[in-house]
């Protein structure tokens, strides 16, 4: 691996790494979103604390930071091994961010961003399983966990064996980031799917 995949790599983390969600809430509300709801950085705690609006544009944000990387992979590597390891970086940077000592989101939007620009098609799948799974459960947490293993059975079977176990990789680090989240729906005290209706 050379030096520009190197600081392909390390800078699709670092821009993984901004934690957009906590940024426009703090903007927004001059609070810490970690210190409401579920705690949680991402799109789904911003839903319910402050609505749509932030909602979708913390969606947008955090989307982007995993289209970013692959677009510039795509444009400047031939090695899709290279340019899925970029996106990796950009999910694991929002897991693990380095500007919250290593702590961060549940990488699920990120994930999806990924993979719009990655393969398309996988991204259907993940929808379709995703909203069959929230209209049955009306759990956010759950819907994301099929989606995210429904998507990697489709790379499984399009894709080749180096992009599959890192896929792979993805898709437990979300799981295991979605613990209390499983503990909640086996105790029946994971929140619903609820829309805070102040925009």
């Amino acid at each position: 691996m050379g030096q520009h995949e190197i600081l392909f790599i390390i800078f699709s983390y670092l821009l993984g790494s901004v934690p957009f969600g906590l940024i426009l809430f703090y903007i927004i509300e001059k609070k810490d979103i970690r210190k409401h709801g579920s705690g949680n950085i991402g799109t789904a705690n911003i839903l319910r604390n402050k609505g749509k609006t932030a909602a979708i544009a913390t969606l947008i944000f955090d989307l982007l930071k995993g289209i970013l990387p692959i677009i510039y992979g795509l444009k400047h590597f031939n090695s899709n091994t290279i340019i899925i390891l970029g996106g990796a970086a950009a999910i694991i940077g929002h897991v693990f961010s380095v500007f919250l000592k290593f702590k961060g989101g549940k990488g699920v939007a990120t994930f999806c961003g990924v993979f719009l620009a990655f393969c398309f098609p996988s991204m259907i799948v993940f929808i379709v399983f995703f909203l069959t799974t929230l209209f049955i459960t009306k759990y956010i947490s759950a819907a994301s966990m099929i989606g995210t293993i429904s998507l990697f059975f489709f790379v499984l079977f399009t894709h080749v064996e180096e992009i599959s176990i890192i896929v792979l990789i993805l898709v437990i680090l979300i799981i295991t980031k979605h613990h209390s989240n499983l503990n909640r729906i086996f105790n029946g005290t994971e929140n619903k799917f609820k829309v805070k209706n102040n925009g």
